[in-house]
């Protein structure tokens, strides 16, 4: 089967979801600094829930009606909140806010090898499986072989992002297997509830009680990151899934990077080596082999 196509409407909301999510980068920078880890990751999920509650219940919007289906949202909060939110958090506690962007592009590549063992309709190609190779090339030249190989914090906080990675490739099989019946913003209401009761308990054990005096640089950054790249964004995030398939869905990660970059850049004073702007140039080059828009008539030639 065709890889599933994509729309001029889910490429718009496509491009949505990445200008929202590109600024997450730059938020998480920003409260980490007041903040810990599990404490900015449980803002996060938090008040996004409860604004979701509220827009939810005032629609009218059918809840999840099943024990099996508020149990697949509670496993998706986990997947796709509560595990790479914290990895990435943690990670951007050593490494710049674009690099960790740069980074979590790997998601497509992760996305579409799971998919590609789930689903018949997302299987794996010679153009593909090459994209997934140039994906892994670029990865090694952003983080490098030294670091590798001395194996510092720096190097395992980059390690960090790449299984948060992995995870967000498992939810996006996950969502569509479970959750495709559901309204997006049902959908959304019940993942970030389940992460939400897994998280808050860990930030209090771990981080201790939570403090509502904060600067306004660090409420800024909880608003942004809660509402616009949380709460607005997985709206958007379950419609393009429905829309336009797992696979096509991890394309948004190479969307985001440039944006993640140029505001951290400008805001932060956050500057790269060139290797992670040659490795993103090679990861770049393998997510768009793995789109095939590009490369499929060249293949069939």
């Amino acid at each position: 089967m065709k890889q599933q196509s994509m729309s001029t409407r889910a490429w718009v909301e496509l491009t949505g979801l990445a200008l929202l999510w590109g600024g997450s980068f730059m938020s998480f920078a920003i409260g980490l600094q007041e903040l810990g880890v599990f404490t900015l990751v449980a803002h996060r999920v938090f008040w996004a829930a409860l604004l979701l509650w509220v827009y939810v219940l005032w629609r009218g919007i059918p809840l999840p009606g099943t024990a099996r289906l508020w149990g697949a949202c509670l496993v998706m909060g986990f997947l796709n909140n509560v595990v790479p939110f914290s990895l990435i958090a943690w990670g951007q506690t050593t490494i710049e806010s674009g690099l960790a962007a740069i980074l979590n592009a790997t998601t497509a590549l992760f996305g579409i090898l799971i998919a590609a063992a789930v689903f018949a309709d997302e299987r794996l190609t010679a153009r593909k499986l090459l994209g997934v190779g140039l994906g892994l090339a670029g990865v090694v030249v952003i983080i490098g072989l030294d670091a590798l190989r001395a194996f510092d914090l720096r190097s395992v906080a980059q390690l960090a992002i790449l299984t948060a990675s992995v995870s967000y490739g498992l939810a996006g099989s996950w969502g569509r297997k479970t959750l495709n019946n559901l309204r997006p913003e049902a959908a959304a209401l019940g993942m970030l509830t389940g992460s939400s009761l897994i998280i808050l308990p860990m930030a209090y054990v771990i981080d201790g009680p939570p403090t509502l005096a904060l600067s306004a640089a660090t409420w800024g950054a909880i608003l942004y990151i809660s509402v616009g790249a949380t709460a607005m964004a997985y709206l958007l995030y379950y419609r393009v899934l429905t829309i336009a398939g797992s696979g096509n869905l991890m394309l948004v990660t190479i969307m985001i990077s440039p944006i993640a970059i140029i505001l951290g850049g400008f805001f932060l004073n956050e500057s790269l080596p060139p290797t992670a702007y040659a490795g993103f140039a090679i990861l770049a080059i393998g997510l768009l082999m793995i789109d095939g828009r590009l490369f499929a008539g060249r293949f069939k030639r």
